[in-house]
């Protein structure tokens, strides 16, 4: 599955996070392995964050993540540049974005 998120950084943070994600550590890219987590890629306009997931099942990793020690041990450190999510709801779920037109599917005809 293919999700899309939304998320904002705090206010003179966007330097930092550009060069926190210079890599990610390994510990954690062995915990999206194993979640399912396939891709993840971010673009950043000013402030604004557009993540895009290629993933198994976006919910279940999520929940997955919550307890493992790599993902908490980077929350902890990203989260001073993030300021939250948009969201719809409370959970996962909540977090993507809804599909509203593709290209690809209009000229296909599916």
């Amino acid at each position: 599955m293919r999700v899309a998120l939304h998320s904002i950084i705090r206010d003179g943070h966007e330097a930092a996070y550009d060069a926190a994600h210079a890599a990610i550590p390994d510990d954690l890219v062995v915990s999206f392995e194993r979640v399912g987590i396939h891709d993840w890629q971010i673009w950043r306009s000013g402030r604004d964050l557009f993540h895009v997931v290629d993933c198994d099942d976006f919910a279940a990793a999520m929940r997955e993540l919550d307890d493992d020690p790599a993902n908490q041990r980077w929350q902890d450190s990203i989260n001073r540049h993030v300021d939250h999510f948009v969201t719809s709801g409370p959970d996962a779920d909540g977090m993507v974005l809804p599909l509203v037109w593709t290209f690809a599917t209009q000229r296909d005809g599916a």
